[in-house]
Order: structure tokens, then C-alpha cells, then sequence
């Protein structure tokens, strides 16, 4: 019986013919997806107005990224293509600015912002959060990037968050953590979208407590992420308290049932719950 021919192999150039069309293909598929935007652009203006963020789409979004990727084109680098098209193309709806706090570190919140966000949006820098909650309050619809840890001197920031007309903590980047992450700082994203836009999965509250101490860290330290800052007020301390949604009675328990008191809580935003990549 004759052997059945040897499968020729594909010739250099019908390789690179193939990449040319797969990227003519994306090519045209920004392009359908720009045209789309229009459209979007052309409803809200009689929907809507204000930000163009959608939080709780965006980590919908990187998290299906995540689950559907394969292959040996690196996560880092999907994540960062896709970043950039969902900023840019938000940007395109609604023109925005980021104001970012250096203070823990310029290079590190630079790629942050850039990695999250691109090179479209205007870049401003700030030297404290303080400094990021003022411009983003006196703003429609820019974004600031403060540190999610606590940093020396920055005291409590948030409490400029806590009135009803304030911005409000509206992610935590990055969407997708892994070890190694390109732009691992871990970053609040501060400002103002539509109710409807949030994502609820983990708020962010305010809290003052008079009697905190290394019991108290312990103690909450199952139950929140808090970050904490002297309170010489209320011989106390602020604390930046992230919890799942209805858990903060739990935590202000907690507290309580070691002798600190609680002076006041307000909600100052809200997150997707932190999704780890093993």
C-alpha cells in the first residue's frame, strides 16, 4: 500500500500572510467596537450623565478574561491589551483624567495608572491622598489612585468621602492579583459614577473608634481589611474598614466586645470582592 503524502509544511511567508489577516481581523473589530461606542455615546446623552465608569462591568469583564484565557500568550500581557480598550474607549465617551498620590512610590503608582488605564487619559500626579480626594471632588468625572495600605503622614483621606455629594471608592486594583503582577500595588480607585454602576460586592466604610489597640487589630483582622491612622480626638484611632457587604455589624461588635467604642461609621464606597489568581 503507497504511503499517503507527507503534509507540506507552511511556508514562512504563508505565516506571516495568516498574522497579517488575524490582525487586519482585530483591526476591524476596534474599529466595529468604536462604532458601537457612537451609538452608546448618542443614547446616554438623553439617559444620562456624569462618568462613564461601570465598575461592576469592568470586573465582570476582567474576570471572564481570566477564566476564558489559555494558551501561551502571557496573562499579563491579555489583561494589559484589554485594560487599554475598555479605558480608552471610556475615555472616548466621556474624556477623564487621572490623579494619582505618589507618595508610596512614583514609579509604582506610574505603572498602576498606565497599565490600568493607558496613555490616553491625562496623567496628573499628587504628592498625598488628600491632595488626589480634592481634585477628584472638584471634578465631574476624573479618577484618582490612592494607595490601598497606609502610607506616613497621609492621615485620615477618606473622611473627605464620607458626605453624600463626595466621590466614593469605587475599585481595587488590580482586578485580577497574582504573584508577580506587572502592576501589583494594591490601589483604591476614587470617584463618581451612577448608583446603578457600583459594584457591591465589598464595601468600604469609615469608622472612628476611641480605644484602639494591638487587641483591636487581631481582633478584626479575620472579619475586614482595615487600615488605620491616629485619632487624637477620640484617643483613638480613623480606620479605613473593607468588608463583605453586611458584614460591618459583625466588625463593629467585635469591637465593642473588647472595650473600644464606636464613634462614628459612614460608607464611603464599595468594591468587587479581590479575585486571586493561584
Amino acid at each position: 500500500m503507497p504511503k499517503p503524502p507527507l503534509q507540506k509544511e507552511h511556508p514562512l511567508a504563508d505565516l506571516r500572510r495568516e498574522i497579517d489577516r488575524i490582525d487586519e481581523a482585530m483591526h476591524e473589530l476596534l474599529i466595529d467596537r468604536g462604532e458601537i461606542i457612537d451609538r452608546l455615546i448618542a443614547v446616554k446623552k438623553t439617559q444620562e450623565s456624569g462618568s462613564a465608569f461601570r465598575p461592576a462591568r469592568e470586573a465582570d469583564m476582567m474576570r471572564r478574561l481570566v477564566e476564558r484565557h489559555h494558551g501561551n500568550l502571557p496573562l499579563d500581557t491579555v489583561e494589559g491589551i484589554w485594560r487599554v480598550i475598555i479605558s480608552t474607549f471610556t475615555y472616548v465617551q466621556a474624556p477623564f483624567a487621572v490623579h494619582a498620590d505618589l507618595s508610596a512610590g512614583d514609579a509604582l503608582m506610574r505603572d498602576s495608572a498606565r497599565f490600568h488605564f493607558g496613555f490616553t487619559a491625562p496623567f496628573e500626579p499628587h504628592m498625598g491622598a488628600s491632595s488626589v480626594v480634592a481634585a477628584v471632588s472638584a471634578s465631574k468625572g476624573d479618577l484618582g489612585l490612592v494607595p490601598a495600605f497606609a502610607t506616613a503622614g497621609a492621615g485620615p483621606w477618606w473622611a473627605a468621602l464620607e458626605f453624600a455629594a463626595a466621590p466614593k471608592i469605587i475599585a481595587r486594583l488590580p482586578f485580577v492579583e497574582r504573584v508577580d503582577h506587572p502592576a501589583g500595588m494594591p490601589v483604591f480607585v476614587i470617584s463618581r459614577v451612577a448608583a446603578d454602576a457600583m459594584v457591591t460586592e465589598t464595601e468600604v466604610w469609615s469608622m472612628r473608634v476611641s480605644g484602639w489597640s494591638a487587641a483591636s487589630v487581631n481582633t478584626v483582622a479575620g472579619l475586614a481589611d482595615v487600615i488605620a491612622v491616629p485619632d487624637r480626638a477620640f484617643d483613638g484611632a480613623a480606620l479605613l474598614v473593607s468588608v463583605a457587604r453586611g458584614g460591618i455589624g459583625a466588625v463593629s461588635a467585635a469591637l465593642v466586645g473588647i472595650g473600644a467604642s464606636i464613634r462614628s461609621v459612614a460608607l464611603v464606597g464599595s468594591h468587587a470582592t479581590r479575585y486571586t489568581v493561584p
